[in-house]
């Protein structure tokens, strides 16, 4: 089989399957990838919360005991304003030898380089030992409630596994003249809050005949804007670091030396080094002629894996000070989650780099944001879950800007190149 030409296909296939979350509308989707794994040879079973939002769970049983290794993926996507863009985004044109769409990246292209390389290992007879696990989910957009969460609450037996790879990771980069591609092992945590200043009403023709409550708030938005928390480097970004030939117990001095190198890798890399705080939102008087006796600011702030709301609090207090009148309340609350650095799975993803980008390598890396893996480690603590979809020519500053943007692409080599990935790795790992 030519992995290029059919991952190619079927992404374009799921690609005009418009999956915009909410509503989701993903059943469609989700039979074909059913349909396309159960002629390979795969059980499939879809279970569902909704009946418009079903999941897939397709099992290549073994003929011995061993380890079960799960590609996840989720066919849902963000919106898009077609007319941002320069070919439909439910289109799957290929042009210019990419591959045009929304989900071309995220993440309807790691989903069709999965069933590609798993069915195409179960038709030529192979068969693990162990089990090898397609789960393909709704609902990732907005949280995962009717997808990889329920699956993992409701269904834990059916998606149970020892190794899992999901989104996250595997765009390649260079540094200092040296290829990398990074391996997501970890997820920050949210710790968002909301900053609240109270003053007097009073009519804005007068403005000395009240409190101004918004102004009060000028102060929180110039400390956020001038300056970030201090570092709080977890073992990740530890090894990502040392990876890059960098010191960790430096940071600062690591920061300063990725700026003068590669300042746009910088962009990506120092979120993942501490507690991250960027305000989002705000609301204070609902009319014009009306000085607010109430204002506030909403904060997205992010926490490193492991770490909570005790050293958001701290980190808080260290860019505001400690007194005055601002009333701070967390809001949404979620610690990160993390898998070890070091494991077979890791080695073995590592070993196929090497050995198909010669002179390449990996590094650990975490996600600012968040995934499906968050519910697999949760419910699953002894899973190693990792970020992986590996992308030689298109490099993570080319993708990074693209991802939820308009003109969604991705370059059709790369699909190959992640599908025979998949398909090597299971033929390792599971025999």
């Amino acid at each position: 089989m030519d992995l290029q030409a059919e991952t190619t296909d079927v992404l374009k296939r799921l690609v005009r399957f418009n999956t915009v979350n909410p509503p989701g509308n993903e059943r469609p989707a989700i039979e074909y990838l059913a349909e396309y794994l159960r002629e390979a040879g795969f059980e499939v079973e879809l279970l569902s919360a909704t009946e418009d939002r079903p999941n897939l769970v397709a099992t290549l049983e073994g003929t011995d005991h061993g380890p079960s290794l799960c590609f996840l993926g989720h066919v849902d996507t963000v919106l898009a304003e077609a007319s941002e863009w320069s070919h439909d985004p439910w289109s799957g044109d290929v042009a210019d030898g990419f591959l045009w769409g929304r989900g071309a990246l995220d993440m309807k292209s790691q989903v069709a380089a999965e069933a590609v390389a798993a069915a195409a290992l179960a038709s030529e007879g192979w068969r693990p030992r162990g089990q090898l696990k397609l789960v393909f989910v709704c609902d990732e957009e907005t949280g995962g409630a009717k997808g990889a969460h329920w699956l993992t609450e409701n269904h834990p037996d059916k998606v149970r596994c020892d190794m899992l790879l999901n989104e996250g990771g595997g765009e390649v980069f260079e540094y200092r003249g040296r290829r990398r591609y990074g391996v997501c092992c970890a997820e920050k945590g949210i710790f968002r809050f909301k900053v609240t200043a109270r003053g007097a009403a009073g009519h804005a023709s007068l403005p000395r005949t009240g409190d101004n409550a918004l102004l009060k708030l000028a102060p929180v938005l110039t400390a956020l804007a001038e300056r970030q928390p201090p570092y709080d480097v977890t073992e990740a970004p530890a090894a990502l670091l040392r990876g890059l030939g960098e010191d960790p117990s430096d940071p600062e001095a690591a920061v300063a030396r990725i700026r003068e190198v590669e300042p746009a890798l910088l962009t990506l890399v120092e979120p993942m080094l501490g507690v991250t705080m960027t305000p989002t939102m705000a609301q204070a008087s609902e009319k014009i002629n009306v000085i607010p006796s109430r204002a506030y600011v909403k904060v997205d702030c992010r926490v490193p894996p492991g770490l909570g709301q005790e050293l958001a609090e701290r980190r808080l207090q260290e860019l505001l000070g400690a007194d005055g009148p601002l009333e701070i309340e967390f809001t949404e609350t979620a610690t990160g989650n993390a898998s070890a650095v070091a494991s077979p799975l890791m080695d073995a993803i590592d070993r196929w780099i090497g050995d198909n980008d010669p002179g390449a390598d990996t590094v650990p890396v975490i996600l600012p944001g968040g995934s499906d893996s968050r519910w697999f480690r949760e419910a699953f603590p002894d899973c190693v879950a990792y970020g992986f979809f590996p992308q030689r020519h298109m490099t993570i500053l080319d993708v990074a800007p693209l991802v939820h943007n308009a003109d969604e692409r991705i370059d059709v080599r790369d699909l190959g190149f992640a599908a025979g990935f998949y398909a090597d790795l299971a033929r390792e790992l599971l025999g």
